[in-house]
């Protein structure tokens, strides 16, 4: 035989081969978003519950200094918390009593969410996407709504 009309065997993947690994990422990838994207929510939802903690003891130590929750009419005493990413926070009170709210920031990812917590520590969720049963008296962190 005349070694140049040898054939050369190539070694490498058949583009049925090819398709069935792509289509095998694929399936992998609509299982695996989803759960990922909740990981994610999850860790979002942490920024909410310590920052409404925190601005208890703020509302604890004014009441102490002042006697009051609130400053100026309906405007809670303790400073909000600011400069945060994926919530927004407000405050209504009374003398003795108030509520702080942590509303998620839609553009986030946090629609949907909303956190409470007021004067006898009253940890609640009031808005959480795909919940049932709300308001309930703890923070939701997860989908299947445990505490």
């Amino acid at each position: 035989m005349n070694p140049r009309t040898q054939l050369k065997t190539v070694a490498g993947f058949t583009l049925i081969e090819l398709m069935i690994v792509v289509a095998l990422i694929g399936f992998m990838l609509t299982i695996a978003l989803p759960s990922y994207q909740d990981y994610v929510r999850r860790g979002k939802i942490g920024e909410a519950t310590s920052e409404l903690a925190a601005f208890r003891a703020r509302q604890e130590q004014f009441f102490q200094d002042n006697r009051t929750y609130v400053s100026g009419g309906t405007t809670c005493g303790g400073t909000l918390p600011g400069g945060t990413k994926y919530f927004t926070y407000t405050c209504a009170g009374a003398a003795t009593t108030y509520t702080g709210t942590a509303t998620g920031i839609a553009t986030q990812g946090m629609n949907g969410f909303t956190f409470t917590i007021d004067q006898a520590n009253t940890r609640q969720t009031t808005a959480f996407p795909g919940a049932s049963g709300l308001p309930k008296n703890c923070w939701t962190y997860k989908k299947d709504e445990s505490c």
